[in-house]
């Protein structure tokens, strides 16, 4: 199989020769997911030069298309062969898959634009770019803040602390977001032997266990009924109802640049939203995420003021040496400030340094990784693109992020190619029963 490649204004056209079989399929495949990690998300195919396609090749071209169009893409099939038509007629999928023709007056620019589906988008869009990424800010609710609750006592982590009184059985509506150490199950003595690092947004959560199987789990709200976590420390967002957020923040590094570091977008939020502290939800493609989870339950363990030192830190954390959970989308929350922590500080940690203390960025964020699927440009909806997730993708890990130079890639950041955040500024922050 031959794939040239074409540009037509924002449409990528790929030229396909020779046959679409069970084999040939997967490389055509992976041509078009290529495309689409590559930010093209309208793509047609001149199947004109192909003598051959079976319902294999159909199955995959009706794969492409859902995919596209989930996120307000396109895709079609510009020009075909007849045996290539015959097979498509059959399957009774051509008014799906084959472009209508386009009027002979439209020149190739304009032909290529004509396929595309916008999203609706408010015209008071800003947009920049700084630090080798483009970036664009659309307003939800100016006025929305978020309280933030410091959950429980994170110190206990370092000796094993934790008992059954530090506990707590908590639900988190959609408005609200929050990450920490957690699990799901019936009740707290059920749950002792797998508390793991949690992540909750979008009336979903999702936690690693400890029980030694290392495979993520989750659990989705369905009608009014929430999912339960029981929580042993954590940090917990809320904001109003219907819309938490005050902005969506859209970034893409650009096609000459490297991936956008994480400490360089969390600046770039507090840049913009004006804030020294805030609350994100990202949805984002991530080129590699660094950090690190617990490999035990330390619910299990007697109190042991020496279990996180090294060595025997290692009997207890996983470090990612290298950057994981690449080519994948991710979802992460979290907090991000500068300045004083204040009631926040015994769960912030720094995520770059700066020549100040009040201009370095600090915070905690929780990643989960899922199978990859494109993230859809332009404004999108919080709640049906976290459902979207974890419905249709694979969730196949979660980290605590962190900063570290001992990684062997040297980097010692996360780093991510494209993405939504949505974040509001934090107005107040409690704990215990304390306001800060």
């Amino acid at each position: 199989m031959q794939i040239t490649k074409q540009l037509c204004g924002e449409t990528v056209e790929l030229k396909v020769e020779g046959r679409v079989d069970g084999y040939w399929a997967d490389h055509l495949a992976a041509a078009v997911d290529q495309e689409i990690r590559q930010g093209s998300h309208h793509i047609q195919l001149d199947l004109s030069q192909v003598a051959f396609l079976s319902s294999a090749g159909i199955g995959t071209l009706v794969r492409l298309y859902k995919d596209l169009k989930s996120i307000q893409g396109s895709f079609a099939v510009s020009n075909c062969s007849r045996n290539v038509l015959k097979v498509i007629q059959l399957s009774k999928l051509e008014d799906v898959l084959v472009a209508k023709a386009m009027p002979e007056s439209l020149s190739t620019n304009e032909a290529g634009k004509s396929s595309i589906v916008e999203a609706t988008a408010p015209t008071s869009i800003t947009q920049i770019e700084r630090s080798g990424a483009l970036y664009e800010v659309y307003p939800l609710a100016s006025e929305s803040k978020l309280e933030c609750r410091r959950l429980g006592d994170a110190t206990l982590l370092e000796r094993c602390g934790f008992g059954k009184e530090h506990g707590r059985t908590m639900e988190f509506s959609d408005c609200t977001f929050a990450i920490g150490l957690g699990a799901l199950g019936e009740h707290f003595e059920e749950c002792r032997g797998r508390f793991g690092e949690f992540i909750a947004a979008g009336g979903a959560v999702a936690y690693l266990p400890t029980d030694g199987t290392n495979i993520p789990d989750f659990l989705v709200a369905g009608g009014t009924t929430l999912p339960e976590v029981h929580v042993c420390y954590g940090i917990a967002c809320h904001g109003a109802n219907p819309q938490p957020f005050s902005s969506l923040i859209r970034f893409e590094a650009k096609k000459s640049s490297e991936p956008v570091a994480l400490s360089l977008l969390l600046e770039s939020c507090l840049d913009l939203s004006s804030a020294q502290r805030i609350g994100i939800v990202m949805i984002a493609e991530s080129a590699g995420l660094i950090g690190a989870a617990l490999r035990r339950s330390p619910i299990m363990a007697a109190p042991d003021p020496n279990a996180f030192e090294f060595p025997r830190i290692r009997d207890w954390l996983s470090f990612t040496a290298e950057r994981a959970h690449a080519k994948s989308v991710v979802l992460l929350a979290g907090i991000a400030l500068r300045g004083s922590a204040e009631a926040l500080a015994p769960v912030i940690r720094p995520f770059s340094n700066a020549s100040s203390a009040e201009l370095a960025v600090a915070g905690h964020f929780h990643a989960a990784a899922f199978s990859y699927r494109p993230v859809q440009r332009g404004q999108v909806d919080f709640r049906t693109s976290i459902k979207a997730l974890f419905e249709g993708q694979a969730l196949e890990g979660i980290l605590h992020l962190l900063s570290d130079d001992r990684t062997l890639s040297g980097g010692g950041q996360s780093e991510l190619v494209r993405g939504a955040c949505w974040i509001a500024p934090i107005s107040k922050i409690t704990t215990e029963g304390a306001e800060a």
